[in-house]
Parts: structure tokens; C-alpha cells; sequence
């Protein structure tokens, strides 16, 4: 089977079907380029949905890891690496078939358009010998050895161009079966650049199962406690009074004296009810900025974050150090070494450096304080109740002698525990008009407001005498020179006892 004899006569139907080949290969080609964009979209907006839902943390306050948290992270990570699977398919299918069949198609057309202008040529001298045959014909009459050598002519030069017809044919015939070759190798390529990423495919669709599987559900609410842990204790018992003891008693004037006897006493009792309502643990989270000590948090809260912040201090602290050594020994070299540089102009960083320590030195310092006056606090609770230890904070984030906190400063109560000898109605009979005498004498390390009631206002370094020392519950009683009197956080002052300090 032979285009150039079988087909011999078709030279225009091999053209048109040469031609449509190529178009095919073309939109073969067109079709492998859509779906390599499909490929490329596909990865990108799996990639922006991985981006979307990646979460955000902070590196000052970082959430802890929650096993629901890590596992969707990690479906995340697969989801990116599918993607980029989905790439290499793409990026395979633009190498092994779009490049290769734009290369083959350029080729294809350069060499059929070569083997039609031969086709041409060929046919345009066919016609001519056989134009020339019919003037020989008309001459053979007159000439007839020019007949006889024109016929030999015409012979050969006809068999000479049929001879070069089917070998165009010929070829025409084997640039069509290699396109076919090329469109089955394209065909298995097609297929094969998908199943090379499908073992990796099937990794990352077993690691989505794997992080589904990793899921703690108990772990994540140890999770919860551990962050949210305030280390406050449970409220006691709310005191309830039985009312029903007397519905049903025969009325009498001594039972109706008693009624409105026990109705006073029930209503200064609900008073203190409604007092309680308003503590922090079970009302309203005090409002404000965050404070330096912490002291707006609960106290295991607090202690965590000092904590925390001590550990951030002393690694400044040791940067510090390792930078003057550096400093110190590279002085050293200049001194030993003045050519390599001025030691004098090392004295500058090398002071800045000193005054960090300094200052870090002083913070940790500061830190360590409050951590300890925390845990003293926390470990000495005792048998105190819940009430006495939450209640202490107030508007400006210190703790308050009343044992209670609200929002506004003029709506502060006080709690059922640690109130600092506060007197009321049934009290001011028997106080007695003689001032208590000074036990002792202390210092301000730090200004403190004051602007609760029962608190003592003061200035750093102003000096006060002490009447009644801290019970355990962060408070100290003082009094001024002039006679006025109050407390004072413990941890804003410097204590001095006397054993035969005079009254003020």
C-alpha cells in the first residue's frame, strides 16, 4: 500500500487531508493548553483557600495548640502539597505534550508545505511535457526525427515525473503516519503526567485522614482549663433565710412585733445579699488598661504571666551580657592592637549596654516581687473564703482593703471578709476616741492613689506610721502625721517595726 500508486491521481484530496491532520494536532494541542490553565487555576485557588484559613498567631501571646487546631493546620499543609502536585501535572503537560506538540506542528507544517511546492513543480513540468508532446505531434508531419526525439523525450521525461510524484506521495504518506505515531505518544502522555502524582496524592489525602484521627477532644479541654484557670476557689454557701416557719402561725400581737422585728433584720441581711452581687468573679470583668503587676488578672493568671515575663527578661539579660563581653573583649584588642581601631569609641555602647543590665537587672528584680507576694498569697489562702480573695481590685487595677470591685469608684461595697475595722451603726458605742498607737514606721516605694474608701492616699518616699500590720490579705494600716489614717498596699512600702515607737 502506497499513497504515491494507489492515490496516485489525489494529489488535492492529500492536501486537504494533510491539512486537516495538522488542524487536528492543533486542536489536540488547544485542548491539552485549556486543561494545563485548568490545572494551574485549580492549584492557585487551593492555594489562596490554604492562605485564607491559615491561622494568624502572635508571637507575644500565642494561643495554645489545641489538637482540633494542629490536625486542621496539617489538613492545611496537605491541601497546599496537593496543589502543588496539581502544578507538576500542569507543569508536565506544558513540557511532555503542549511543547512538544507546538514543536512537532511547526515542523509538521514546515515539512508539508516543502513537499507541496515539490508537488507542484512536479505537476507544472508534467504539464508542460505535455504540452510539449501536442507540438511535437502537430511537427511530426514535418519533422519527423524531431517527433521521434521529442517522443523519446516526452517517455522519458513522463516516467521521470511520475517517478517524482509518488515519491512526494511517499512521503506525504510517512509525515502522516509519524503524526499519528506522535499523537498516540502524546495520548499515553497525557495520561501518564497525572499518574505519576498519584501516589503522592494518595500520601497527602492518608495525611488529611491521619490529622482528622489526631483530634483529642480531652487533651483540648485540658487545653481550656490550663489557659483559663483563674486559681480562685469556689464561692461558699449563700446564706438563705426560711420564711416558710412562719406562714402558718396563729396571729398575735407578740407574733406580728416579731415579724416586723425579724423583717428589719432580713432586710439589712439581703442589703449584704445584693452588696455580694457585684463581685468580679460573678459580675461584670473590671474595665481599664492592663496594668504593669498584672493585678487586674486572677491570681493564677497573674502568676503565669509574671512568670512569663520573667523569663523574657532574663533572656534580654543574658543578650546584654554576652554583648559587653563581646564589647570588653574587643576593647581589649584595641588597647593591645591600637591600629585595628579606638577603644575610646567603644565607651558609648558599651555604657548603653551597662545601663540595659542595669535596668533589665532592676525589672527582674521588680518581677520577682510581685511573683513571690503572688504565690505567698496563693500558697497562705488556707481556709479563707473565695470571697475575701477575688474581691480586691479596684478601678485603677490595685487591690482594695473593702474586698469588693465594681465598675464605678463610687459603687464599691464591701465584701463579708477582710473589711479594715470599717465602722458601722451598731459599732459606735463602743469605739473608743483614743488613737491606736504606732507599732512602727515605713517608706513609699510607689505613689498610690487612694481612691477608695478606707485607703490612704500617698507619695513616693513619704514616710508614714505604721498601727496595724498586714493580716495576710495584702493590706497595711497606716496614718499620717496630722492623724489621718488608712490603708496601704504592703507592696508599696518599706516597713520598719519598733519595739517603743511612740504614738503620733
Amino acid at each position: 500500500m502506497s499513497w504515491g500508486t494507489e492515490l496516485w491521481d489525489q494529489f488535492d484530496s492529500l492536501d486537504k487531508h494533510t491539512q486537516w491532520g495538522i488542524d487536528f494536532l492543533e486542536r489536540y494541542a488547544k485542548f491539552v493548553k485549556e486543561r494545563i490553565e485548568i490545572e494551574q487555576n485549580y492549584a492557585k485557588q487551593l492555594r489562596n483557600l490554604v492562605k485564607k484559613y491559615c491561622p494568624k498567631r502572635s508571637s507575644k501571646d500565642e494561643e495554645p495548640r489545641f489538637t482540633s487546631c494542629v490536625a486542621f493546620v496539617n489538613i492545611l499543609n496537605e491541601l497546599n502539597d496537593y496543589a502543588g502536585q496539581r502544578e507538576v501535572v500542569a507543569e508536565e503537560m506544558g513540557h511532555r505534550v503542549y511543547g512538544e506538540l507546538m514543536r512537532y506542528s511547526h515542523d509538521l507544517k514546515t515539512e508539508r508545505k516543502m513537499h507541496l511546492q515539490e508537488g507542484r513543480k512536479a505537476q507544472q513540468y508534467l504539464d508542460m511535457c505535455w504540452k510539449q508532446m501536442d507540438n511535437s505531434k502537430k511537427k511530426f508531419e514535418r519533422e519527423c526525427r524531431e517527433a521521434e526525439k521529442a517522443q523519446q523525450s516526452y517517455e522519458r521525461l513522463d516516467n521521470d515525473t511520475n517517478a517524482t510524484k509518488a515519491d512526494v506521495e511517499k512521503h506525504l504518506q510517512e509525515m502522516d503516519e509519524r503524526r499519528t505515531i506522535k499523537l498516540s505518544e502524546c495520548y499515553r502522555g497525557f495520561a501518564d503526567s497525572e499518574r505519576k502524582v498519584v501516589p503522592i496524592i494518595s500520601k497527602c489525602l492518608e495525611g488529611m485522614i491521619h490529622a482528622a484521627k489526631s483530634v483529642d477532644e480531652r487533651r483540648d479541654s485540658q487545653l481550656v482549663v490550663d489557659s483559663f484557670k483563674s486559681g480562685f476557689e469556689p464561692p461558699g454557701d449563700f446564706p438563705f433565710e426560711d420564711y416558710s416557719q412562719h406562714i402558718y402561725r396563729t396571729v398575735s400581737d407578740g407574733t406580728i412585733s416579731a415579724s416586723k422585728q425579724e423583717g428589719m433584720k432580713i432586710d439589712s441581711k439581703t442589703t449584704v445579699g445584693k452588696a455580694k452581687g457585684k463581685l468580679w468573679l460573678f459580675g461584670k470583668k473590671p474595665k481599664g488598661p492592663a496594668l504593669e503587676d498584672f493585678s487586674h488578672l486572677p491570681p493564677e493568671q497573674r502568676r503565669k504571666k509574671l512568670q512569663q515575663r520573667i523569663d523574657e527578661l532574663n533572656r534580654e539579660l543574658q543578650k546584654e551580657s554576652d554583648q559587653k563581653d563581646a564589647l570588653n573583649k574587643m576593647k581589649d584588642v584595641y588597647e593591645k592592637n591600637p591600629q585595628m581601631g579606638d577603644p575610646g569609641s567603644l565607651q558609648p555602647k558599651l555604657a548603653e549596654t551597662m545601663s540595659s543590665i542595669d535596668r533589665l537587672r532592676m525589672e527582674i528584680h521588680k518581677n520577682e516581687a510581685w511573683l513571690s507576694e503572688v504565690e505567698a498569697k496563693t500558697g497562705g489562702r488556707g481556709d479563707r473564703r473565695h470571697s475575701s480573695e477575688i474581691n480586691h481590685l479596684v478601678t485603677q487595677g490595685r487591690e482594695s482593703p473593702e474586698g469588693s470591685y465594681t465598675d464605678d469608684a463610687n459603687q464599691e461595697v464591701r465584701g463579708p471578709a477582710q473589711q479594715p475595722s470599717q465602722p458601722n451603726e451598731f459599732d459606735d458605742e463602743f469605739e473608743d476616741d483614743d488613737p491606736l498607737p504606732a507599732i512602727g514606721h515605713c517608706k513609699a516605694i510607689y505613689p498610690f492613689d487612694g481612691h477608695n474608701e478606707g485607703t490612704l492616699a500617698m507619695k513616693e518616699g513619704e514616710v508614714l506610721y505604721i498601727i496595724e500590720e498586714d493580716k495576710g490579705d495584702g493590706w497595711t494600716r497606716a496614718r499620717r502625721q496630722n492623724g489621718e489614717e488608712g490603708y496601704v498596699p504592703t507592696s508599696y512600702i518599706d516597713v520598719t517595726l519598733e519595739k517603743n515607737s511612740k504614738g503620733s
